[in-house]
């Protein structure tokens, strides 16, 4: 399937409007795009439908169109002759409104859910500054390779604040959460996140879009009532992800959902390669359907030959129906302008 990687002279964003956002850590789908661009040795450009033919007013602490292609890569420092991408990480806690009667106390990070999508390279220096300021005693354990003093199981007492440092290794999609006891309800009440760390050596171009399984437990009798992508229960559904047809798409994927043993992913009219826990530069397998336990992680890349909306969302239909499923919208490659129909 032939990929195209152009960019449109009315996508292109210049260098004074990159300076006037920031870099390091804008929370727009240019500074993801930029990353890629930067990554990429062959110069390759790939083309990110701007995010105005998709946004959504956000619902508080939930921002899912932000969270697709909002990567955290720190704030870089020298120290000692070497380079550290520091993290500044709070949890504090928010009231998220899962639909127009439903809402539901969560813990966040830095005011959002899930938390931010932190991105390094494999050999970094990553520092994590965490304070907490969410009430009760909470941490941040990173998967991973790391010295047990920086493993995350200590508790930090509200007001407390702490460091994390470590290597980044191994590449790979990974992630992070609370590991204070109960972990189930510190992570099912919104104490998580992504990490990626990048090979040496970058993967091909491609729109790389984060996808978060998550589940909410209302009632508190350890069995979810809702589900979501990237925190909204139903968001894709009312608001298609634009992408661009004949892209390469790579999405990083991560189960999150508490009280449920296992999900699958499953995208329609479609097949995905397959990169298990990020950890392959070769895919392990092609197909339409992947079951993930709890806190499994792969990256699934496709593209989409024909325009047009397509559902993604998990087999079981009673997950599914409660809120986790979705559409990508299909651009054709002949509109790169109007080329995307709000809902």
């Amino acid at each position: 399937m032939p990929y195209d990687f152009t960019l449109s002279k009315e996508n292109l964003w210049n260098r004074r409007q990159l300076l006037k956002l920031g870099l390091a850590g804008a929370g727009v789908a240019g500074t993801a795009a930029l990353w890629q661009m930067l990554n990429v040795k062959n110069k390759s450009i790939v083309r990110v439908p701007p995010m105005e033919m998709a946004m959504a007013t956000a619902n508080n602490v939930a921002d899912p169109m932000n969270v697709l292609r909002n990567f955290d890569y720190g704030t870089l420092k020298q120290e000692n002759g070497r380079t550290i991408r520091e993290f500044q990480l709070t949890a504090g806690t928010s009231i998220i409104e899962l639909n127009s009667a439903v809402s539901y106390n969560i813990w966040d990070l830095n005011g959002r859910i899930p938390g931010p999508t932190l991105r390094a390279k494999q050999g970094d220096r990553v520092r994590v500054l965490f304070l907490n300021q969410a009430g009760h005693s909470h941490s941040l354990h990173f998967h991973g390779v790391h010295p047990s003093e920086m493993d995350g199981i200590r508790p930090v007492s509200n007001g407390k604040a702490t460091i994390y440092e470590f290597d980044a290794e191994p590449y790979g999609v990974h992630l992070y959460h609370c590991h204070i006891q109960p972990v189930t309800r510190h992570i099912a009440k919104g104490l998580y996140g992504m990490f990626i760390i990048d090979p040496p050596n970058p993967r091909p171009p491609a729109d790389e879009i984060v996808l978060v399984m998550a589940g909410y437990d209302v009632n508190d009798d350890n069995h979810n009532e809702y589900y979501a992508f990237n925190g909204l229960p139903h968001h894709y559904m009312h608001h298609p992800i634009p992408i661009y047809q004949n892209q390469l798409i790579r999405l990083y994927v991560l189960n999150i959902i508490e009280f449920d043993p296992a999900v699958t992913f499953h995208l329609h009219a479609n097949f995905f390669d397959v990169y298990r826990s990020g950890m392959t530069m070769k895919p392990s397998e092609k197909t339409d359907v992947i079951t993930m336990g709890i806190a499994e992680r792969h990256i699934l890349e496709f593209a989409f030959r024909y325009p047009g909306k397509y559902m993604f969302h998990p087999h079981q239909d009673a997950i599914a129906e409660n809120g986790c499923m979705g559409q990508f919208e299909v651009v054709a490659n002949s509109d790169t302008k109007n080329s995307v129909t709000k809902s």
